[in-house]
Order: C-alpha cells, then structure tokens, then sequence
C-alpha cells in the first residue's frame, strides 16, 4: 500500500512539475514587465524631478496614487476575469497598461499644454490611470494559479512567481540606467523619457502573445492528456469541499479576510517604499552616475530572488508557513530601521540592510498569498483575494507618501525608514498571534494528515 501511495505521489509531482514549467515561465516574463512599469519611475526620478520642477513630496504622492486607482478597479476586474476568462482579460490588462506607462514619458508636454507651472498634476492623473489600468494583474495572476495548484503546492508556486520582482529590478534598473545614460540627449529628449518609453512597448507586444499561450483552465490545456488532466483536477477537488465559496457581498464580513489585509497593507508598506526610494538610498550614499546606481540597486533583488525561493520551499517542507511569514516580517522590519541609522555609513552597509529587508518583505509576501487559497473557493476567492490585494495594497501609496513627506520635512531618510521597519514588525507579530496557533500547512503537515495523495513533493514544483 506504501508503494502504492509513493507511486501516486511520484506520478502527481511530474505532473504538477510539467504544469509549473508550462505556464510559470510566461507568467513570470508578463509580472517582470508589469513591475518593470511600474516601478522604473524610482530611477526616472533622478532626472525627472528637475526637468519637471517636482517636489520629493509630489513624487513620492505621484508613485503612491498608483495604487489608489488600483483599489478602486481591483474587485471588479478580477471577477470580470473569473467571469470572461484569465487570458483575455490578463491580455486586456497589459496592452492598457502598456499604453498608459508610455504615457509618463510626455508627462512635461502635457503640462506645457495646458500651460501648468509644473508636471505634478499630469503626473498624478497618469499614475492613477496607470494603477486602474493594471488594477487586477496579481490578483489574477493568484486566482488563475488557484485554478491549476492545490494550496499545499502553492507556497513554492507563489515564491517562484513573486521571485519576478526582485528579477524586474535586476533585469530593469541596469537596463533603465543604460537607457538613461546613453539616450539621453538623442533627437533632445531627455534620457528618464526615452526609457520610460522603452519599456513600456513589452507590455503591450505580451499582451498579443497572451492570447496564444494561456489556457483557461486544466481542462481546455491541449497540452494535458486526459489522465493528467483528471489528476489535476482531483487535487483541486480534493480540497474544495474544505473551502468557504459565500456570496460577494458577504466576503468584507468574513473577519479573517479583513486580518489578511491588515498585514498585506503592513507588508506593502514596508515593500514599496523600499523599491521606490532604494535608488536614491543609494545615490545618497555618494554614487552619482545613474548607471551605476542602476546595477548597484539590483544587488538586494539578486540575493532576494534566490534567498526567497529558498526559504519559501523550506517554510513549505517543514510546515511552517506562519512562522515563517512573521519571522522574515520581523527581519525586514529590524534591517529597514538598522539602514536607518547605519545605511550612510557606507555603500556596503545600505546593501546588506537593504538585501535582508528584502529578502524577508518578499518571502514573507510570498508564503502570504497561499493563506487565502486555503480558506475560498470559486467568486469567494477572485473577490476575496482582489479584496485583501486591493485595500492591503493602499500600502503602496502610503510606503513612498511617507518616505517623501518626512524626508522632505526632515531632509533625511531616517524617520521614514524607521516608521516602514515598524510596520514591518507590526505585520510579523498580527500574523504569529492569528495565524500561528492553526493547523500546520505544507508537506510535513500534510504528510501526516489523511489527505497524503495530495500532499507537495518532497522537490520543487
């Protein structure tokens, strides 16, 4: 009989590793690109502000506001996707996207059309549509990898999804660096304006080749046999008689949903401002060529993508996933306030504090995507999910509003990195106090409970 077990066990872990490799690649290219436009206002920053004669205030409100028309749009997108379908509506997304990011690139021309003093108000009103137009990709990038992975594969799935962070500023920064540095000037456009330009055109050719390549779900993938199909679809229906799918409007009365974005907003804080302010972190420290700040803000995104892949499988091995969540929450939040007082010292002491604050924000961000997954199904979860992504994710406009406005009040990054570390702590210790007392998740958890044929390998997926 153990045989038999090890057997399915065996046949379930190929099979959920030919559905990883199939659709997570693609998925990952389509999440570094959205973050890519999103986040390379960080470096354009470094020009922009003078060209455009902007506040650190206004810019630091301009790259939060994003988030604002993300929240507005989020719910409604991400069930309009459960209703039409993952690869329209994702298609849909990343060509309006695409389309709106190149819009920050004429930000200036905008202004001096309707004969504004500066750019602050153009800038804002992009930034807002750029949020809603994009308002629904992660969540939807959730809720589809719901529909192929049970949960107790999705803490891995998760990291290796979310690894497309920390890889958009390793592959976008230098890029962004090297377009700044080397166009700027060409036909008398400003460098900032050349590279945001640039790469918001991958957004929209992605959004065309979505369309060819993603299936809706398990059962329309030509590419499963009918066997591999029904194993994948037993594993999700094994665990979805344990799942709460109540009506939309109920869902914001469901206590552990409104906890789950408590810490989401917490986490986000503490994330965002760290990836819309680390380039002039660093530039701070006496670095001045936008190239080299570029390369140098890649640093804590390469040890970040590796160390988080690594913890979130470990967290997942050992069932963990809570402990996990509030102790890498914590670390994040003593390195921020440790960049704090240290991080001037030297170049090297920012890395290392901003290398750990990573490495435990996204860890701790990756294992938190799978909570949700274990309590909804079906409606409940697109608008679940859409509901704790877009309130929690507020976050992104409070992290950088704070960062600007103290460092514009007090002219140093010091108060407003201490006051993200402390969100940081605060998020870890929610989650140990609501979270940490439940049943284990993962596969040493899983290995010992009556559901073993669906428990994750013992390897990635």
């Amino acid at each position: 009989m153990e045989s038999g077990i090890a057997t399915q066990h065996e046949t379930e872990d190929r099979i959920f590793r030919r559905v990883a490799l199939r659709i997570l690649p693609f998925l990952i290219v389509c999440y570094v690109v959205a973050y890519m436009d999103r986040v390379n206002v960080s470096l354009a920053k470094l020009q922009m502000l003078g060209d455009l004669k902007m506040s650190d205030t206004a810019f630091g409100l301009g790259a939060g506001i994003f988030f604002v028309g993300y929240f507005l749009c989020e719910v409604p997108s991400n069930l309009a996707m459960h209703k039409v379908g993952a690869r329209f509506w994702i298609a849909r997304i990343m060509v309006t996207w695409g389309v709106i990011a190149a819009g920050v690139a004429f930000i200036g021309q905008i202004a001096a059309a309707f004969h504004l003093i500066n750019a602050t108000v153009p800038f804002l009103t992009i930034r807002f549509l750029l949020g809603a137009a994009e308002a629904g990709f992660f969540p939807g990038l959730v809720l589809y990898l719901n529909y192929w992975f049970p949960t107790n594969r999705q803490g891995r799935v998760f990291s290796i999804l979310m690894a497309a962070q920390p890889l958009s500023f390793v592959i976008g920064l230098p890029i962004a660096g090297w377009l700044m540095e080397h166009l700027g000037g060409v036909w008398g456009v400003a460098g900032w304006r050349w590279m945001i330009a640039a790469e918001a055109l991958p957004a929209i050719i992605l959004g065309g080749i979505v369309l060819l390549v993603l299936d809706d779900r398990p059962r329309e993938a030509a590419w499963l046999s009918s066997e591999d199909c029904a194993v994948v679809e037993g594993a999700l229906a094994a665990e979805r008689d344990t799942k709460a799918d109540v009506p939309v409007l109920k869902i914001l009365s469901i206590p552990t949903i409104w906890v789950l974005t408590v810490c989401w907003f917490l986490i986000v804080v503490g994330v965002y401002g760290i990836n819309f302010w680390l380039p002039t972190l660093i530039h701070n420290t006496g670095i001045q060529s936008n190239q080299s700040v570029g390369l140098l803000s890649a640093v804590p995104y390469i040890g970040c993508a590796i160390g988080m892949v690594c913890f979130c499988s470990m967290a997942e091995k050992l069932g963990l996933k809570t402990l996990f969540i509030a102790g890498f929450a914590v670390l994040s939040g003593v390195s921020l306030i440790a960049s704090a007082y240290w991080g001037m010292l030297s170049i090297y002491v920012t890395l290392i504090c901003m290398t750990a604050a990573m490495i435990g924000s996204m860890t701790s961000s990756a294992l938190f995507w799978s909570l949700p997954g274990e309590k909804l199904t079906g409606r409940a979860a697109a608008a679940g999910i859409a509901a704790i992504n877009s309130i929690g994710n507020l976050g992104g406009f409070c992290g950088p509003t704070i960062l600007g406005i103290l460092r514009d009040h007090f002219g140093s990054d010091q108060a407003g990195l201490v006051v993200l570390g402390c969100c940081l702590i605060l998020s870890g210790v929610i989650a140990l106090l609501f979270f940490g007392h439940g049943k284990q998740s993962g596969t040493a958890a899983c290995r010992r409970s009556s559901h073993a044929s669906t428990c994750p390998p013992t390897s990635p997926a």
